[in-house]
């Protein structure tokens, strides 16, 4: 009950406003001037139609999933690659009470170490994650990285774009096991592992093969208990579906995908007893998408691409303006720089960028010739002058020196293979093309390679007309708490209406604002 004394609502304005009081309980009465919404409870039991109770924000998604990871949030910001996902947007996420991580994706682990070094001296306690991304054609950064996590006691990471368990990833996760007094397990480094296919999700909703652990165990990588212990639990604490998504993507129809990772999550915790919590990411970027996804069955959800347009992102002001003019449709697929081999593809913003064009051309050059000689001379010229913008073997040159300090073997295994060299050569503009959009080189802008999805273009339309429009107001941890007070609301909006309560549609539309005392 409220202390409070108001008058009935009957506006759309007043019925919104009693709504978003996220707190109280919101009561809907018959009156003699129709039908009215309120926080106070009604003088008359028989005017009452319906009644909610609160709902804030802390209190959507699942409770269990928010004490695992000591978060007030089932809410978390994911990894984008290259640092992407910054430092400064972890700590301001950690600092909100959301889970945050740091995008190591592409990253040296000398950089990787200096960024965790970074983010525990600035939140001590609080929790945060870091992304391992699988790489395939780089496993040697993948050790590393995961070496850096295990020396500085890093307690959650978020394993993105694996096609099938590593070594490396079952290491992470067998080291922080032991057995405690009473013969349980304790976990003390968690895996969310973000998926696509359901065979992927299989490999980390069970435990990790014998014959990975047995190896990890031969090289004194972890210990016989702990294989012993690993063995008996999934390699993954939580499973996150990840939809129509920016960057790596099957992009799959989140109402399609959840509901099916749902059924094998529900099978495999019955398997081992161990609750593993469902998580949506991919299209996250309204109220509606959130609740949605949440009536789905989501335990929590992921938002990626709308982030990169807030100011605490670790890239370009250039490019933070263009992410806020994507529409929906703006979206496309382009050769993704480290499974360009395999023929991977990512999602990528095309609006003001020839990127996408001119990296789907230079994978069908992959595909059409065994070497950069066999390329006619018409567009070998195109290649250097309009794409690469410099000589092929300058290109070689610095290929050589980044591969040197990085992963010697890639350039061993290229020099008697011109096709591979061909590859390195590709995969230094699609690598380039990332860098020149982070660091705003303007030289470069029809190359921006930006990773996008369509979410960004439903938070563009959802947030026309209020400050959210301009990056300058794009703040990670306002932009998260108003996804999820405008989630609340329709959540409680719907509630009344599936009560069999009819109410202006625009009650359940929630608009943004930004916190008071904000300029």
């Amino acid at each position: 009950m409220t202390t409070t004394t108001e008058s009935p609502a009957s506006t759309v304005e007043d019925m919104s406003r009693a709504l978003a009081k996220l707190t109280e309980p919101v009561h809907v009465c018959r009156t003699s001037g129709g039908v009215s919404v309120t926080t106070d409870p009604p003088t008359d039991d028989n005017s009452l139609l319906a009644a909610i109770a609160p709902l804030t924000t802390e209190r959507l998604g699942s409770s269990s999933f928010r004490r695992r990871h000591g978060v007030r949030h089932a809410y978390m910001a994911g990894s984008m690659a290259n640092g992407i996902a910054s430092v400064d947007l972890v700590t301001a996420m950690a600092r909100g009470g959301y889970l945050a991580s740091y995008g190591a994706g592409g990253v040296v682990p000398d950089v990787v170490e200096s960024s965790v070094v970074e983010l525990k001296k600035r939140l001590l306690d609080l929790p945060f994650a870091v992304n391992v991304i699988h790489s395939p054609n780089e496993p040697a950064l993948e050790r590393g990285v995961v070496d850096v996590l295990l020396r500085h006691r890093v307690r959650c990471v978020e394993a993105s774009a694996f096609m099938d368990l590593t070594p490396s990833i079952v290491r992470y996760r067998a080291a922080g096991l032991s057995r405690a007094a009473d013969g349980s397990v304790c976990i003390e480094n968690r895996v969310i592992a973000k998926v696509s296919r359901t065979e992927v999700a299989e490999r980390f909703l069970n435990p990790p093969p014998a014959s990975i652990l047995a190896d990890l165990v031969a090289d004194e990588q972890i210990t016989a208990e702990q294989a012993e212990l690993a063995a008996r639990l999934p390699v993954a604490d939580d499973i996150t579906a990840e939809a129509d998504s920016g960057g790596h993507t099957d992009r799959r129809p989140l109402p399609v995908l959840l509901p099916i990772l749902d059924r094998l999550r529900t099978a495999a915790v019955k398997r081992s007893g161990y609750m593993v919590h469902l998580g949506a990411a991919g299209g996250i970027g309204t109220p509606r998408s959130l609740s949605a996804a949440l009536a789905l069955g989501a335990d929590y959800v992921v938002t990626g691409s709308i982030n990169q347009s807030c100011i605490e992102s670790g890239t370009s002001p250039a490019v933070r303006k263009m992410l806020c003019g994507v529409t929906m449709a703006d979206c496309v697929m382009a050769p993704a720089a480290d499974m360009f081999e395999l023929g991977v593809e990512l999602q990528v913003a095309r609006r003001g960028s020839m990127f996408p064009m001119r990296a789907s051309k230079l994978y069908s050059y992959y595909r059409s010739y065994r070497s950069i000689d066999e390329i006619p001379s018409a567009d070998r010229e195109e290649l250097e002058k309009k794409i690469l913008q410099r000589p092929v073997d300058d290109i070689w040159f610095d290929v050589e020196q980044y591969f040197n300090s990085r992963d010697p073997e890639q350039i061993k295994r290229a020099r008697n293979d011109p096709r591979r060299r061909m590859a390195l050569i590709f995969r230094w503009y699609l690598g380039m093309s990332t860098r020149w959009a982070q660091i705003g080189d303007e030289s470069r802008s029809m190359d921006y390679q930006v990773w996008c999805g369509p979410a960004m273009g439903a938070f563009n339309d959802w947030v026309t007309g209020t400050p959210f429009a301009s990056p300058a107001h794009r703040s990670v941890v306002d932009v998260a708490e108003q996804l999820c007070t405008g989630a609340a609301v329709a959540i409680r909006y719907d509630a009344l209406v599936a009560a069999g309560v009819r109410l202006p549609q625009e009650c359940g539309a929630f608009v943004p604002k930004l916190p008071e005392g904000t300029l």
